[in-house]
């Protein structure tokens, strides 16, 4: 096996890893988000209005963690440091 084919295999797997636990992490915590927003409403419905603009917020920052990770997961699989650096040896 060649080094090359070894750094894509790890590469892949770990831009596979990171996307699904990315994401996975990122749907539990909107759940969670969502769901506690809305029995904060069931109690307090005159403060809708505030409950919903802090969780659009909030969901907004949850989302911006499964980016990262699809972000790293795309370096890992088109930019790549390391294949650079096999190949420049």
């Amino acid at each position: 096996m060649d080094v090359i084919n070894l750094i894509g295999m790890i590469s892949i797997f770990t831009a596979g890893i990171t996307i699904g636990i990315g994401s996975l992490g990122c749907a539990l915590g909107e759940g969670r988000a969502v769901a506690s927003s809305l029995s904060a409403i069931a109690r307090q419905p005159e403060k809708s209005d505030i409950i919903s603009r802090t969780l659009f917020v909030g969901l907004a920052m949850i989302e911006a963690t499964a980016i990262y990770c699809l972000a790293v997961s795309m370096v890992l699989i088109f930019a790549n440091p390391f294949w650079n650096y096999v190949l420049s040896r």
